[in-house]
């Protein structure tokens, strides 16, 4: 079935209790994490279609190599007829990828918009608030931003790989290898591509929760959060270990001075960061 961006319409509305601030009895909350299902259903479906063209792409291969093994193939004739089946069947499979990233996109967008709501609400709950959520224009803005770039990076997995397999295609005939030489080098590639799709869910899943849920904590006023390093990667960014160390707070609509970055910056927002921001309530309290 085809998702439009209209279908994130039925959202509720924003109903947030009037608040007011004090200067003492801060209150800080749970963070909103990733939803680590929702990151498993967007990689499988990403994988899945990455399994079926590469299993075209074997077959095509096998049967090209049987019909024109390597020493027949080196002649101009030859090469120009398997780089242009190459050239069809990419364009088969980039139909597909595109036809794919639009429904997928919006899918994932609606599906972390939702959850993320979900998890503040409880959050808020916990803290006393009720909150009636609805699509504000900012959400709007943002959900159409994950759309986009989610589309961007779906469609550019089949042109990535095509053109890479493409150049392992011809200069395999040109030297004459062996189909075993040459399907090793498709299933080294074919690696990359699957740890890139496995990248793209991970950290788009990150993104789109923090991003997401920095615009709801604006909307109901809550304007600082405290950085909190998740603990987890080889290789974690020494700043942001510093950071959730030293529990440091920071603006909600400005973001967090990364001095290795040189930018103000998100929890979840850069590759691989895991971190997430834990909302502060400043001694908020029911009223006008």
């Amino acid at each position: 079935m085809q998702i439009t961006l209209g279908d994130f319409a039925p959202f509720h509305a924003l109903d947030a209790t009037p608040v007011k601030y004090k200067e003492k009895n801060d209150k800080v909350l749970r963070p909103v994490h990733p939803n680590a299902g929702l990151e498993a259903l967007y990689r499988k479906h990403l994988i899945t279609l990455i399994d079926e063209m590469q299993a075209s792409i074997d077959y095509w291969a096998t049967a090209s190599y049987r019909r024109a093994p390597p020493e027949i193939a080196q002649d101009e004739l030859s090469s120009a007829s398997m780089r242009e089946a190459m050239r069809k069947l990419s364009r088969r499979w980039i139909g597909r990828f595109d036809e794919m990233a639009k429904e997928l996109s919006v899918y994932f967008a609606k599906s972390v918009s939702n959850r993320t709501d979900a998890a503040l609400k409880k959050i808020l709950g916990e803290a006393g608030f009720t909150i009636d959520w609805k699509l504000t224009q900012a959400q709007r803005d943002v959900l159409n931003a994950i759309v986009h770039e989610n589309v961007s990076l779906i469609r550019s997995i089949p042109r990535d790989h095509l053109q890479k397999v493409e150049g392992i295609v011809m200069r395999s005939v040109q030297a004459g290898h062996d189909l075993k030489q040459l399907s090793t080098d498709l299933r080294e590639q074919f690696g990359v591509t699957k740890r890139r799709a496995k990248f793209i869910s991970n950290d788009q899943t990150k993104k789109a929760t923090a991003m997401l849920s920095r615009t709801r904590y604006i909307e109901v006023g809550i304007e600082e959060a405290i950085w909190v390093h998740s603990g987890g990667g080889n290789h974690p960014r020494p700043t942001h270990v510093k950071a959730g160390r030293e529990r440091v707070k920071f603006n909600v609509a400005e973001g967090w001075f990364d001095p290795h970055e040189g930018q103000k910056i998100f929890p979840g927002t850069l590759p691989n960061c895991r971190c997430v921001m834990r909302p502060v309530l400043r001694g908020i309290t029911k009223g006008k």
